[in-house]
């Protein structure tokens, strides 16, 4: 007889859940998601938006160890890829200067946009942002050097 109660209640025990139990934590997973789902995507965005500043900060660093061995900084045309390789044969090279084997791009997947001389000192570099305009503001605005 005991041996059935056992039984009965380790049966009654391994059943699962029901689905009103079920139902319950859907509803409240989705409340969930409903609430952190937006502040969670706004974080990504604005984490983007600083790997972006950090690697114009690398950039900058590089182009200033490029100039100090060149004396001057990469022109437009030879562009950021002149930090890795030297296929112009520009004197006194000293690079890479970047510890990649191509020139990264942007966390939206685009290349930085380089131009020097610059309009806005001695050289611009600058991420188009996440909507890949010139120009734009908050999460769509230009992420830049200057």
């Amino acid at each position: 007889m005991n041996r059935k109660r056992n039984r009965s209640r380790n049966d009654a025990h391994n059943r699962g859940f029901s689905l009103i139990e079920l139902i319950v934590v859907l509803v409240i997973l989705g409340l969930l998601a409903t609430v952190v789902g937006p502040r969670v995507m706004d974080r990504l965005g604005k984490g983007k938006t600083e790997i972006a500043k950090l690697q114009i900060d690398q950039f900058e660093g590089a182009l200033g160890l490029f100039r100090f061995d060149v004396g001057r900084y990469p022109s437009t045309a030879e562009g950021l890829q002149a930090l890795i390789e030297n296929n112009g044969g520009i004197q006194n090279w000293g690079g890479p200067y970047l510890d990649r084997k191509s020139v990264p791009k942007d966390p939206w997947g685009r290349d930085y946009q380089y131009q020097s001389p610059g309009q806005n000192g001695d050289f611009d570099l600058w991420s188009t942002g996440a909507d890949g305009a010139e120009g734009g503001q908050g999460e769509n605005a230009d992420i830049t050097s200057w």
